[in-house]
């Protein structure tokens, strides 16, 4: 019998993150390193991407890392690009999508302000990619003994917003990402109903709101959308990304390997109310 202990190690393991050098990426890669795996980090960002390369390895560890340029918004790419990852680093054991790819009028996608046009390109890019991206690594990993496929979801593509956490901000609600979410987490569970005779789990991750800069902007979030939503959430405060990317790494882990098709809240108790 295996040890506990060993049933958390990720040696030996090769993992891709896509979105590696965003705010939960950046920390899902550094605990995957952590934890033994070799870490593929990719990303559309090569400045943040080289950043990010160089602050995990600087740990003592002495497991592979590397990184490479990745658009997942290059539909007709996809396919080879993930082909050439394979034949350059190994078939994957972990592939989990931490990206965030959106327009530039994103902030426009409330219900009131949305145009069709961005409406449907976001779909295009954030919701389609995530479900390519996803049946493409799982057709690369069925080979393998066993494998764990990581969506990254959110307690918007759970249940509904709270408008009440915008008061006194200028911030609104973003009717497309609530489609984008919930799509991602419906399919995950299509996935782990199909991919799991060949031993591959397929989960999707849910973090609640995270204290860091707002997406696509250098700037901290209004303290008031801080204080509102934690007086909204049980633990009172927001969460850290590394509170995420440590259950991203028991699910990579053979430690949840009877765990598929699970949506994994990790929202400090805000589903609950």
């Amino acid at each position: 019998m295996s040890s506990y202990r060993n049933q958390f190690t990720l040696n030996g393991k090769t993992a891709f993150v896509i979105g590696a050098a965003g705010l939960i990426g950046s920390e899902v890669a550094k605990a995957f390193y952590d934890l033994g795996a070799q870490v593929i980090l990719l990303d559309l960002n090569e400045r943040l991407l080289k950043s990010t390369f160089k602050r995990i390895k600087k740990s003592s560890k002495k497991n592979k890392i590397f990184f490479e340029r990745f658009d997942c918004s290059e539909f007709d790419l996809l396919d080879n690009k993930l082909l050439n990852l394979k034949e350059e680093y190994g078939n994957p054991d972990i592939f989990i999508n931490c990206s965030y790819p959106r327009t530039r009028d994103w902030a426009r996608n409330s219900f009131e302000k949305v145009s069709l046009s961005s409406y449907k390109k976001n779909i295009d890019i954030h919701l389609n990619s995530h479900i390519w991206l996803a049946r493409l690594s799982a057709e690369l990993m069925k080979g393998k003994r066993s494998g764990s496929i990581i969506q990254l979801g959110s307690i918007y593509g759970v249940q509904a917003q709270d408008m009440s956490v915008y008061e006194g901000t200028n911030m609104k609600e973003n009717m497309t990402y609530s489609v984008i979410k919930g799509g991602i987490t419906n399919f995950t569970r299509q996935m782990a109903s199909f991919y799991g005779k060949y031993n591959l789990r397929v989960n999707t991750l849910v973090p609640g709101s995270l204290k860091g800069h707002v997406a696509g902007k250098n700037v901290e979030q209004d303290i008031n959308f801080i204080n509102n939503f934690s007086k909204r959430v049980p633990l009172r405060r927001l969460g850290k990304p590394n509170e995420v990317a440590s259950v991203a790494a028991f699910l990579a882990s053979d430690a949840s390997s009877y765990i598929t098709g699970a949506t994994i809240l990790v929202d400090g108790g805000w589903s609950i109310i």
